[in-house]
Formats: C-alpha cells, sequence, structure tokens
C-alpha cells in the first residue's frame, strides 16, 4: 500500500505536468472536496437501506473512485496548506477520545456535551 506521502507525491506530479497549480487556491479546492463530497451521497440519496446495500454491491467500484476523489482533494489541500495530514489526523482522534470517552460514548450517537 502507498503511503500517505507517496499518494500525496503522486497527485502533485499529475496536477504540475497538466499546469493545474494555478487554479488550485484554498478556496476553490474546498468547494472542489465538498463537490466531489457530494458525488459520494448522489449514490444514497433516496435509497433505503435495502436499496442501498444492493447498490453497493452493483456499484462499489464507482463509490470508491468518488471516495478516492475525495481523498485526492484531501491530500492535495493538505499540501498545499502545508498541513501534516496524518498528523492532524491523530491529534483530533486525541480530542475526540477525550470527548467521547467508552464508558459514556459507547453505544450512543449523543454529541459529546450531552453526554
Amino acid at each position: 500500500m502507498d503511503s500517505v506521502k507517496e499518494l500525496t507525491k503522486k497527485i502533485i506530479t499529475f496536477r504540475d505536468a497538466r499546469d493545474w497549480k494555478q487554479f488550485h487556491n484554498p478556496k476553490d479546492s474546498a468547494i472542489s472536496l465538498v463537490l466531489e463530497a457530494g458525488e459520494v451521497l448522489e449514490h444514497f440519496q433516496w435509497k433505503n437501506k435495502e436499496e442501498m446495500e444492493e447498490y453497493v454491491k452493483t456499484y462499489k467500484e464507482h463509490i470508491g473512485e468518488e471516495l478516492a476523489d475525495v481523498l485526492s482533494w484531501i491530500l492535495l489541500m493538505s499540501y498545499d496548506l502545508d498541513i501534516d495530514i496524518v498528523d492532524a489526523l491523530e491529534k483530533k482522534y486525541k480530542k475526540n477520545e477525550d470527548k467521547y470517552p467508552v464508558e459514556k460514548a459507547k453505544g450512543k450517537h449523543t454529541k459529546y456535551n450531552k453526554l
């Protein structure tokens, strides 16, 4: 499996070979990230649980492509903004561990300030 740094390098190489960095300011990159996330959501819109389960079996590859697009924008933005995304994720999970202790949050969907 490629590391985050290797994947990021592939994305940057792809972008720079096409001279697209000029279009990748933080606002437009963030918009692209949200648009791609919306394309993931489109796969599940208006489907009940059973329909979604069947849909995923048929369209798993397409869903994966959309998830890959989301990941690409996340890696691209973190690179351009000089954010170590792995470090940011680790710090965020530490905060979430503190906000959602197992003994209070297990099996609940309650927001941390209501536990």
